[in-house]
């Protein structure tokens, strides 16, 4: 660590000669050639924008030498996405944005490079928050099951696990702001630790990204990127209210940020408070309860040297747990978390920063997060209490490309320590240590201006040591460990632009999972079951093709995908047929080959002439099967949704206004699991209306959603509280206001 600190010290102290760069242009509508005021300009690699005078004219200025991609964007527009070479001289562009009903392509970050969707090999979905209508649930997972082939896996609306084609916890590795997200995340009892505030847009890869990521992506990856900087000159900011009539529930946040020519940061603060949730028919669930509160805080500073950014993340969650300890003694429904509950606090400070180099790039990432579990039984009382401390840290060095390529070489480490405290009644894990070391190459070419390749190779080695726990005469003796492993991965992949409109997409990987630190080493009761380790595991190796199609038209958008996962030593847990002294019984962790396979299709279709109802439809599928024929656990049933809506523009006093309509429906879930049951299928009807209204000449946002208006009592087969016989969330109705406010 202590050398690639002086390293990029050293960079940064030379004496290096820049360019005065700047750029300029005007922005116009393609329809009418009239400029558009308000449009945003924005230079991905330097985190810095500016928004179109009322000519349509943008400039910005103190770019350094080198490539770039510049993205051009306007509500209701297409987006366009340019690179450049700047070398000593302003360079003039103007951009022609064409209107369109359907949400266009965007550029994405979580594929190792700053592409466009339609650019990358490796298939990569972005859920906008900023203009997503499905914000009827206070379970902000729920949100991320809008894109084909996403799950979750639930404890209520307070605790939920994502799903990626049938792989879930350790086998999905979530991203803060592309930061590794470390709390605890191989338990489908444990959250997944992340709200939505000052979350711009979140990108999903669907498939192996262990090429990109190491360990844990598997199964794919969910990033969440943070909201861009105030455009330049601006001070603005916003406030978010959200009600919730069926646990009384409370939702807000404020956030103000700001940005000069070379400095931007920004603050935001958010709470959430739940009581019991009411499932269908009108009972509640006891202890379904959950409180979070949370503040982030961001500085940066960019010029043509470079771009430096400091991030500052704090979550602290209090969750009930419906356990059969917990629906004995609560019996009155409440608010306030007393017993039976788990908190996380979670710190998380970040630094991303990147130096021009004249043709070259050199990025350097570093974060440290701090996650203390605390769980609490009785008043007061915490039968278990633990430290995890992650300090991860990554160097990518962009080499000199044309227009066509891309070649980045890199270097990734973790350090992270598990600590138990204060000699609590339960040591569900010991105190542990781990190391991770890791090389990659990446590169991208183009040919014939259709074809597109990507590929590259990494190398992970890893060390993990644990320290002895209790006594040999104990039966949660364990004695310490020390396990090192070393893997390979790779993918290779390509997309075909046939025409405009139409695109091919093939990758093929070879990815990774270590065993974690739970899966070798648990030997206490966690929740409601007693879980043992096997420090005999070894990694799993996932080898995974996967084929889509995408067409899209200024109507219509058509997406196909099919993937087959070959995983050689699959980990997973299941009853045995043993028991503790006291008589609980024990689930293991075990290993098999296994394959998973399915795809998702969906389309969207925005008739002409009708320019006012917009139709989707999308469907997806997964099977996870054993070596020996038994079905996989967790594996979500197939899902259809059909969403209809109506928006205009402007109606009377309305701007933006729309109302829509939306079903779900899960089929019967009839492959279960050896220690899973048959689940029955369910059909789910929502409805939601929404609009601006102007004042002060702000534009306020205003929505009503009534999510499953018929009180359908069903459970999903991803629901946990199966195991305390309760069942999902029923009639809700939630009020959603957005004031944004800002000065120049």
């Amino acid at each position: 660590m202590k050398k690639y600190s002086i390293f990029f010290v050293v960079l940064f102290l030379c004496q290096l000669t820049f360019g005065q760069n700047e750029i300029g242009g005007i922005i116009t509508d393609g329809s009418n050639n009239k400029p558009l005021a308000g449009a945003t300009v924005f230079v991905i690699e330097q985190n810095k924008g500016t928004v179109t005078n009322n000519n349509g004219n943008f400039r910005i200025t103190g770019l350094p030498n080198g490539k770039f991609k510049i993205q051009a964007s306007f509500l209701g527009y297409n987006n366009l996405i340019e690179t450049v070479f700047l070398n000593n001289k302003p360079l003039k562009l103007d951009f022609v944005l064409r209107q369109t009903p359907i949400e266009t392509q965007e550029i994405v970050v979580s594929g190792g490079y700053n592409s466009t969707q339609h650019d990358n090999a490796v298939k990569i979905d972005v859920l906008n928050l900023a203009t997503s209508k499905n914000y009827g649930s206070p379970n902000f997972a729920e949100i991320l099951t809008a894109v084909p082939g996403v799950d979750m896996i639930s404890k209520g609306s307070g605790v939920s696990k994502p799903v990626i084609r049938g792989l879930s916890m350790n086998d999905i590795l979530v991203l803060n702001n592309g930061v590794r997200f470390e709390n605890y995340q191989y338990s489908d009892h444990h959250p997944m630790g992340i709200d939505e505030f000052g979350i711009e847009k979140v990108e999903i890869i669907k498939g192996p990204a262990s090429l990109l990521y190491g360990s844990d992506a598997i199964g794919g990856v969910i990033d969440f990127v943070k909201e861009k900087p105030a455009p330049v000159g601006q001070v603005t900011g916003d406030y978010n209210l959200q009600l919730f009539s069926n646990s009384m529930g409370i939702t807000n946040n404020l956030g103000v940020k700001g940005a000069s020519k070379k400095v931007f940061g920004g603050i935001r603060f958010g709470m959430k408070s739940h009581e019991d949730y009411l499932q269908g028919e009108g009972d509640f669930v006891p202890n379904s309860r959950f409180n979070e509160a949370s503040f982030k805080a961001n500085a940066g500073f960019t010029s043509k040297t470079g771009t430096f950014k400091l991030f500052y993340d704090f979550n602290d969650q209090k969750l009930g747990l419906t356990e059969p300890e917990a629906v004995e003694q609560v019996t009155e429904r409440g608010r306030k978390n007393e017993i039976w509950y788990q908190q996380f606090k979670n710190h998380l400070i970040s630094s991303q920063n990147k130096l021009f180099l004249g043709n070259y790039k050199l990025e350097f990432n570093a974060a440290f997060q701090n996650t203390a579990l605390i769980h609490f039984a009785g008043v007061d009382e915490i039968e278990l209490e633990m430290s995890l401390r992650t300090l991860t840290y990554e160097t990518k060095l962009y080499l000199p490309s044309a227009k066509n390529s891309e070649y980045i070489i890199g270097y990734q480490g973790l350090s992270q320590d598990n600590v138990n405290l204060n000699n609590r009644e339960t040591i569900l894990l010991p105190d542990a240590n781990t190391q991770n070391y890791s090389v990659f190459g990446l590169l991208q070419q183009t040919f014939f201006d259709k074809l597109k390749l990507q590929s590259g190779l990494r190398y992970d080695y890893k060390v993990i040591s644990t320290e002895t726990t209790g006594v040999p005469a104990d039966y949660s003796y364990r004695p310490g460990i020390d396990k090192n492993y070393g893997s390979f991965s790779g993918s290779i992949g390509g997309t075909y632009n046939y025409t405009e409109e139409l695109l091919f997409r093939v990758n093929f990987a070879a990815a990774y999972r270590t065993p974690n630190l739970a899966e070798l080493t648990s030997n206490g009761k966690h929740e409601t079951r007693y879980e043992l380790g096997n420090s005999g595991l070894i990694p799993q190796n996932a080898y995974e093709s996967d084929f889509s199609i995408h067409y899209h038209s200024e109507h219509v958008t058509f997406d196909l995908a099919g993937f087959y996962n070959i995983i050689n030593n699959y980990i997973f847990i299941t009853p045995s047929n043993d028991s503790t002294p006291d008589g609980d019984e024990i689930y293991k962790y075990q290993q098999t080959n296994a394959t998973l396979f399915g795809g998702e299709a969906g389309f969207h279709i925005h008739p002409k002439p009708i320019d006012w109802l917009h139709f989707q439809a999308t469907f997806a599928n997964v099977t996870g099967k054993q070596k020996s024929g038994d079905y996989l656990p967790f594996i979500p049933a197939n899902k259809l949704h059909f969403e209809v809506w109506i928006e205009k523009e402007k109606l009377a006093f309305l701007h933006d206004a729309f109302i829509r309509l939306n079903t779900q429906t899960a089929f019967y879930q009839h492959n279960p699991a050896p220690d899973e049951e048959k689940t029955d299928g369910y059909s789910l009807v929502d409805i939601g209306v929404g609009a601006k209204l102007k004042a002060a000449n702000q534009l306020i946002s205003v929505g009503i959603t009534l999510t499953n208006i018929f009180d359908k009592k069903y459970i999903d087969h991803l629901s946990t509280l199966k195991e305390v016989s309760f069942f999902n969330p029923g009639r809700n109705l939630t009020l959603t206001v957005k004031i944004p406010f800002g000065i120049r």
